[in-house]
């Protein structure tokens, strides 16, 4: 019988995207290995494309409160019959998860916590490479990407454009760089802008697109494959320390992210082979001068990189 793994990622979307680096670390660790990976519905979609994985589980994170829902997870967890487990959610909700698994070899915060008790001062990439290599893996191959992609018909997408992403979530007003920088920004960029985000950050897209009409609204039409897609065909993106922004840099785009107080890129920069940051406190304050300035200087040096 082959081995059973479990990868534990409930959310966010950027440190789902964070985690595909170590997703393909497991996969090569365990080639012949039965993959199963527990997560929430908003990512199952996107992570049943990717090639880490023999099943994806979405019911990942059911409410305390919803006791049928979480003894039919538990049920569920310790049917599974896991050899071991990569915790890579590393909360305290997943690691009382220990107790619907049973005995089983464990990988996470607890086990890393003590071989690196400075854990949470590295970067999310360095933290959970880290954490596997203490569980013994020793490749960490680059995730291939090809499987990122989605169909764009019906999006009548200009021949040359750049993305915008101007949201980022509800509750952390202080990540968003203010639409109106992101507006004159656009005016200034080699092509026109194409505006990503969910439904509520339509009105975002509209403020832009008054300085730049030609541009393009698909905030709240994209599904995350799709933008994966556009990553590819996009001169670059901008973008707030959001979900998006992480996917078009994991998807290989020229993407440059905007940090100010309330995020920090030493622990929390998208990476990907042609991304950059740049970080100005307050945040509403960074000039678009040199953000644009920031794109520039990041274009010249993933050139001479090749």
């Amino acid at each position: 019988m082959s081995e059973r793994i479990l990868v534990i990622k409930l959310s966010a979307l950027g440190d789902v995207i964070q985690a595909f680096g170590p997703f393909a670390a497991i996969r090569a660790h365990h080639p012949r290995a039965r993959i199963t990976l527990l997560t929430t519905r908003p990512f199952a979609p996107l992570l049943r494309r990717s090639p880490w994985f023999d099943e994806v589980w979405e019911d990942g994170r059911p409410s305390w409160g919803d006791l049928p829902a979480v003894a039919r997870l538990a049920l569920r967890l310790r049917r599974g019959r896991f050899d071991r487990v990569y915790d890579l959610q590393t909360s305290s909700r997943s690691s009382r998860y220990r107790w619907f698994t049973g005995p089983v070899e464990w990988s996470g915060v607890e086990s890393h916590r003590s071989a690196n008790p400075r854990r949470d001062s590295l970067h999310t990439i360095e933290r959970q490479r880290e954490q596997l290599q203490v569980a013994g893996l020793v490749e960490f191959p680059e995730p291939v990407m090809d499987w990122l992609d989605e169909p764009l018909d019906g999006f009548a997408l200009p021949p040359r454009f750049c993305l915008l992403i101007p949201g980022a979530s509800p509750t952390r007003p202080l990540k968003r760089w203010p639409a109106a920088r992101f507006a004159e920004l656009a005016t200034r960029l080699p092509a026109p802008p194409v505006v990503l985000g969910g439904p509520s950050e339509a009105p975002l897209a509209a403020e832009i697109l008054q300085a730049v009409p030609q541009g393009l609204d698909l905030t709240g039409r994209t599904s995350l494959a799709q933008i994966g897609a556009l990553a590819r065909r996009a001169e670059c993106a901008i973008g707030n320390d959001t979900g998006p922004t992480h996917l078009v840099a994991a998807a290989g785009c020229l993407t440059l992210a905007v940090f100010g107080e309330d995020s920090d890129p030493a622990l929390s920069a998208p990476r990907g082979p042609r991304a950059g940051w740049v970080r100005h406190v307050p945040l509403a304050e960074l000039p678009v001068a040199q953000v644009e300035a920031s794109l520039a200087s990041l274009r010249k040096s993933r050139a001479r990189q090749g």
